[in-house]
């Protein structure tokens, strides 16, 4: 979803991008990184792949979320620096932050709590991928490993079906299954009051496509987010008013909802320049007419 939207941004037309694919290459496979890397010589690597997915995918298969992340991200940091490459832009996730901290969350909170239970193995990952670009950084200044790390995101390209979505697609998808159907009531997890800051992809895309022309103003460590969050149950109810579904919600406390409150700071982003253009509004309706085009049956 970032790098999609990342391609898609009007000024992307400035740079000269390498895009290979899955088939292309397995990030999994340390040597073939290298070896690829070594022959097309990038001026800059953004580290944006992974394997995502929200609290069930991450309960259900935590190990894979553990382990791929955690491949994946050694070798494109090590190969970038084992094959001379001096800029790097590796992107991060909140789930990196421990739980039960005051927020916002700033980035010097990370590593100093406990991490949130239902995705740990891929924060876990998140965090050790970023450590090992701050070690290198540390060792040599000529290479300049960064991490960006965003609050949650949503929009075009993004995951909708109900067992790997994230929230705002997933509700997107429930809400146009409940209209098509007719359902009088669509389930939310838990009481709807926990808190999330989730910004729409093509935001996040502005704030890289500004990473990379800016690169040297980077900060080493930096969130990028809205600087405000809603309630699940404020989710649930723009993207009704979007899909023009009018049932009414029933809530089961016995699913999981993760933290009560994630909220990142945006003190450093605000010093750097940047801040997000769209609404809510906005992005659930450009989310929207994407899911409708491409995944609606």
């Amino acid at each position: 979803m970032v790098a999609r939207n990342f391609l898609d941004h009007k000024l992307i037309s400035n740079f000269t991008m390498l895009t290979p694919s899955k088939s292309d290459l397995d990030l999994r496979n340390f040597e073939m990184v290298k070896k690829y890397l070594e022959i097309q010589k990038p001026e800059l690597v953004i580290h944006a792949a992974g394997i995502v997915g929200g609290i069930e995918a991450n309960l259900k298969d935590p190990v894979k979320f553990f382990l791929e992340n955690l491949d994946i991200g050694r070798n494109i940091v090590w190969a970038s620096r084992e094959s001379g490459v001096k800029k790097l832009i590796n992107l991060g996730s909140s789930c990196m932050y421990p739980i039960n901290l005051n927020t916002p969350l700033k980035e010097e909170f990370l590593l100093k709590g406990e991490l949130e239970p239902s995705n740990e193995g891929y924060a876990l990952a998140k965090i050790m991928t970023a450590r090992l670009c701050q070690y290198i950084k540390a060792e040599d200044l000529n290479f300049n490993y960064k991490t960006i790390i965003p609050c949650n995101l949503y929009g075009k390209y993004d995951k909708f079906d109900l067992k790997n979505s994230h929230l705002i697609p997933a509700i997107i998808h429930k809400m146009h299954d409940a209209k098509k159907r007719q359902k009088k009531t669509v389930e939310v997890w838990g009481n709807g009051l926990a808190r999330r800051e989730f910004l729409y992809a093509g935001d996040f895309a502005d704030a890289l496509i500004n990473a990379v022309a800016k690169f040297n103003s980077l900060p080493d460590v930096i969130n990028i987010g809205l600087g405000h969050d809603f309630t699940v149950q404020e989710y649930y109810e723009k993207v009704a008013e979007v899909v023009g579904y009018n049932g009414s919600f029933v809530y089961n406390l016995q699913k999981p909802v993760g933290v009560e409150k994630k909220l990142v700071s945006i003190e450093r982003q605000k010093k750097w320049g940047w801040c997000a253009k769209n609404n809510l509004k906005f992005g659930i309706e450009e989310t929207y007419k994407y899911f409708l085009k491409q995944i609606a049956q």
